[in-house]
């Protein structure tokens, strides 16, 4: 009897231990399963990634082959003068094909896609070019204050007769008020007759329909993000008009004051470069005032600034383009740095000077100067 219960104890634990074992069985081939779903789910993720990386590599390379596209279009060149120069958009006719810089603003702003043709107005122009430095002034109406007849009289009478002759002023007219413009022109034609009738001086505008509806529909003093947009544009504009006038460009401002001799030193100091291989130079240590670039690397800058115009001011994006455009992938910050001299170069002292109080951005004051001003302390 008792073998016989033995026996039965045996088959029954023999028969659980058989039943846990298919359970045991049955779940790792369960989990087997679950893992074989997983890792095709994985190498599935992986797949798409590197879908998704080549495309955005295909949409980069088409990006960069526009923009290449872009740089290459260059006005055509004036039999007459033998120098590069670009008609006035007012003397086309309707099926004249215009190779435009311009036309760079559309890939930024939509709502220029529309616009026929993308160009300033000429206010006072002798379509000078072929100059060895064009300057180029943006203003604004600042209501009761003015400093672009100081301006203008500083930059213009401290250049000798054979400096006139290889340079040219540009004074942008950067404002929706058309009596500015009216006042611009006016004062311009009245004090400034001789360098008017050479072509040393011109004066341009920049049509409304140039701006986003949003830097219209909102007042600047209200939003210095918009007054910092608009701003980066009318340097731009002024950039993409200057560029085939002259061998470089100097930006400057309408609240600034020049030094003795600094076309001279200026001239002088780029001629002597040893490099070839700087971005920009600075003559002024204050914003983006005294600039300095080369004329063939103005489209590139405008590229830049307009693909990052919603994120920082136009002279804070001069840092970045450093950054992009020497230091080397996976090179520690600090070792690029040091070789920023090479490219940034700085000259001192200062050319300019910043003399107005009354800021373009509308309700602010302005009191930033060059410290060390022709040998003497501003405070």
């Amino acid at each position: 009897m008792k073998t016989k219960n033995l026996n039965f104890l045996f088959a029954f634990i023999a028969v659980l231990l058989f039943c846990f074992s298919c359970f045991c069985i049955s779940r790792m081939n369960q989990i087997n399963n679950q893992l074989i779903i997983c890792r095709n789910h994985i190498l599935e993720f992986k797949e798409n990634m590197l879908r998704l990386k080549n495309k955005s590599e295909n949409n980069r390379q088409n990006l960069v082959q526009i923009l290449n596209q872009m740089k290459h279009e260059v006005p055509q060149k004036g039999k007459s003068s033998g120098n590069l120069f670009e008609k006035k958009v007012s003397t086309l006719s309707e099926n004249e094909i215009l190779s435009n810089r311009f036309e760079v603003l559309k890939f930024f702003f939509p709502h220029l896609r529309t616009a026929r043709k993308i160009y300033p107005n000429i206010a006072i122009s002798k379509e000078k070019a072929g100059v060895s430095f064009a300057l180029g002034i943006t203003t604004i109406n600042r209501k009761n204050h003015t400093y672009l007849k100081q301006t203008l009289t500083s930059v213009l009478s401290r250049m000798t007769p054979k400096e006139k002759k290889d340079s040219v002023v540009i004074v942008s007219v950067a404002d929706t008020d058309e009596g500015y413009l009216n006042f611009v022109v006016d004062m311009v034609k009245t004090k400034f007759k001789r360098q008017v009738q050479s072509g040393s001086l011109e004066v341009i505008s920049i049509p409304t329909f140039f701006y986003p509806s949003i830097l219209l529909e909102k007042k600047p003093s209200e939003d210095p993000v918009s007054w910092q947009i608009k701003q980066l544009l009318d340097f731009c504009i002024l950039m993409l008009y200057a560029q085939p006038k002259a061998t470089y460009y100097l930006q400057l401002e309408d609240d600034i004051i020049a030094k003795n001799m600094y076309f001279t030193e200026m001239r002088d100091f780029v001629n002597n470069l040893t490099s070839k291989d700087w971005l920009y130079v600075q003559f002024s240590v204050l914003g983006f005032i005294g600039k300095l670039f080369r004329s063939k690397d103005l489209i590139d800058f405008v590229h830049f600034f307009l693909m990052f115009y919603k994120v920082k001011p136009i002279d804070m994006l001069l840092d970045d383009i450093f950054l992009v455009k020497v230091c080397n992938w996976g090179e520690p910050l600090k070792k690029c740095i040091k070789r920023k001299k090479e490219v940034q170069i700085q000259y001192e002292p200062s050319l300019f000077q910043h003399v107005g109080i009354q800021s373009s951005f509308p309700g602010r004051n302005q009191y930033l100067k060059v410290r060390s001003w022709n040998g003497t302390l501003v405070t």
